[in-house]
């Protein structure tokens, strides 16, 4: 075996930069759930006898923390005046962008290990509802951010007349909506229309209806357990997939469902994670992310339900378009995207 001393050496710092990164989702967990990133946000520049303070914690601790969140670059330390803060970039990703909420889904993964490695030798499919509760809360807050920003500016803007429709009274499907953050955000929107979240995992729908009471939504939103192949309602002017098609065994079923229940002139929405159409042009960060997710939670769910067809996170638009037509659907396009997301509508 001959080995080349530089990439060799290469190899091992990404690895450590990765046992690091694994090791700090912990501490990103703590400083989330101990409100220290807020106080920093807030009140910074601190020493940390200071955050201990504001935060009710002790001094020896917090000092360890921040001087792991500082090598990491999320907070930033000043050796003159021996005092942690964070910039304008750390304080917005950190609360705005709510990024913990995604190291709470990296660490839902975590502790759902034993499961998926089980899984790969038996070859059986692993539920959404199989999963730590500690994912559920993780993907909610994942995608809030995104589905913040870009719903109601961008992606339904995209779509063609739906935004028209929807301000004037239109009504809208979101399959397998989780705990409801996009239905939420429609419903908040468009207080003319009507939206109905569905989605299999009874926990996640009483989950959706908790954040729709305390949006103080009323009857233009409702929730309810469905599966996609048969939910209920007829005459729907927009079905939303969002981030979810793919989870599904089989997704030419479920857009076969929705031609029976939208209208003529109506959309399908189809929100997916970014990925180009050849395996190799996804070999980058963004595509790691995504794979890792697909290999622990979408792929065992696409083979826990009947069909199986397991298209992963990174189906590329190709794969996507090949099975709307499948379904029925004559017309496809890309109708928007940001640098995570595919947005696709597809119609009669």
């Amino acid at each position: 075996m001959a080995i080349d001393e530089t990439r060799m050496n290469a190899l091992m710092s990404r690895a450590v930069n990765d046992l690091g990164a694994t090791m700090h989702a912990a501490l990103v967990l703590i400083g989330d759930k101990l409100g220290l990133y807020k106080a920093l946000a807030k009140g910074g520049p601190l020493k940390p006898s200071e955050l201990a303070a504001r935060t009710g914690t002790r001094e020896r601790y917090v000092r360890e923390w921040l001087n792991a969140q500082a090598a990491g670059g999320y907070v930033t330390y000043s050796p003159t005046t021996g005092t942690y803060s964070l910039d304008d970039e750390q304080s917005f990703a950190f609360t705005a962008l709510d990024l913990p909420g995604a190291f709470m889904l990296a660490a839902g993964l975590l502790q759902d290990e034993p499961t998926i490695a089980e899984a790969f030798t038996s070859g059986r499919g692993v539920g959404w509802h199989e999963h730590h509760p500690t994912l559920f809360e993780g993907t909610e807050r994942f995608f809030r951010p995104s589905y913040s920003a870009n719903l109601i500016t961008s992606w339904i803007p995209s779509l063609t007349n739906i935004e028209v429709k929807l301000q004037a009274g239109g009504k809208v499907a979101d399959v397998g909506c989780g705990h409801g953050v996009s239905t939420v955000l429609l419903a908040l929107a468009y207080p003319k229309s009507r939206f109905f979240g569905f989605d299999y995992h009874d926990k996640s729908i009483e989950r959706a209806r908790a954040v729709a009471d305390a949006a103080g939504l009323g009857d233009n939103v409702r929730f309810d357990v469905a599966m996609a192949t048969d939910f209920p309602g007829t005459d729907y002017d927009l079905v939303a997939f969002f981030d979810c098609l793919h989870d599904m065994g089989d997704p030419v079923a479920a857009l076969r469902h929705v031609r029976e229940v939208l209208n003529k002139k109506g959309s399908v929405m189809i929100v997916e994670p970014f990925a180009h159409d050849k395996v190799e042009e996804n070999f980058n960060p963004l595509g790691r992310l995504f794979y890792c997710a697909s290999t622990m939670v979408c792929t065992p769910a696409s083979l826990s339900q009947q069909g199986q067809m397991g298209l992963g996170a990174q189906a590329g638009e190709r794969q996507l378009r090949e099975v709307a037509e499948r379904a029925g659907f004559t017309r496809f396009r890309r109708a928007a995207e940001t640098p995570t997301n595919l947005v696709f509508e597809a119609r009669l």
